[in-house]
């Protein structure tokens, strides 16, 4: 085996993996879609790393990432589809495709320019990959149609609320102040609680609460926030004081379901005021 700081290394580890005989059993029932969580998971850590500021941890998390690219590929590679080379081979090309203005004749471009150019070059190339789909004789690539279609569905789902609204805006679709996304989030929640109130049925509050959270994403994209990002920082917020919580109650000798919802707001106070 090679150096194990070389790429072909990790390329080896996952063709023995996979090898029937002799691999990993689990490694050997995988498919693109039993892995296809795995993979998700796995950028998510990657975020969470950076966002702790936590490098070392980081480093461990991008090679976790990359190895699901490596395990996809395998697979790929297996089935005649294609090889880990010919994904570097296109992600190389197309980087280089998509900067004409670091590796080609369009120089000294200002930040809007180079947003412009690089929408024109993936229409074109978009346009190319119907041309080469309709001379292999393979049917048209199923998308949605009309504006908002190529968003995929398999965001999150504030994040996919940001591009459908960021996308609608780009017609005029679309709120010139925050305020009025404010009072939208007022109304929204005014008919949530109107919808409650007249005994809506749970599909029909659901249905309110998800304009609600849509609404507040649109909030979010207003103030320059990204809303997944807001929500894992308050969600790390109410770990941290949950857990001063259930610390306090322990070090009293008292178990978490013997306080009283007013006791626990009273200990979640003092840890808001510990934080500044």
């Amino acid at each position: 085996m090679t150096s194990p700081r070389d790429l072909a290394t990790l390329l080896t580890i996952m063709r023995e993996l996979r090898t029937p005989g002799t691999g990993c059993p689990w490694d050997l029932e995988q498919t693109f879609e039993t892995i296809a969580p795995y993979t998700i998971e796995e950028a998510y850590e990657v975020v969470d790393a950076i966002e702790r500021g936590d490098l070392a941890d980081l480093r461990d998390e991008l090679g976790d990432l990359l190895l699901q690219v490596v395990f996809h590929a395998r697979i790929a590679e297996e089935a005649g589809h294609f090889s880990f080379t010919d994904v570097v081979e296109a992600i190389v090309s197309k980087m280089i495709r998509r900067h004409p203005h670091v590796f080609g004749d369009a120089q000294d471009l200002e930040p809007a320019q180079v947003k412009a150019l690089w929408g024109s070059i993936k229409v074109e190339e978009k346009a190319l990959r119907a041309a080469t789909r309709a001379a292999a004789g393979l049917a048209p690539e199923l998308e949605a149609k009309g504006l908002l279609g190529g968003i995929p569905t398999t965001l999150p789902g504030l994040t996919r609320a940001v591009k459908l609204q960021a996308k609608a805006s780009t017609v005029g679709f679309d709120w010139n102040d925050a305020r009025l996304v404010l009072a939208k989030i007022e109304e929204e929640a005014q008919e949530i609680r109107a919808a409650m109130d007249a005994g809506a049925s749970k599909a029909e509050v659901a249905g309110e609460v998800g304009d609600l959270l849509f609404a507040v994403a649109n909030l979010a994209r207003h103030v320059d926030a990204d809303p997944e990002a807001a929500l894992r920082s308050t969600n790390a917020k109410f770990e941290r004081r949950f857990a001063y919580i259930e610390a306090s109650l322990e070090t009293a000798g008292r178990a978490m379901g013997e306080a009283s919802l007013e006791e626990m707001d009273a200990l979640w106070n003092e840890a808001k005021s510990t934080e500044g």
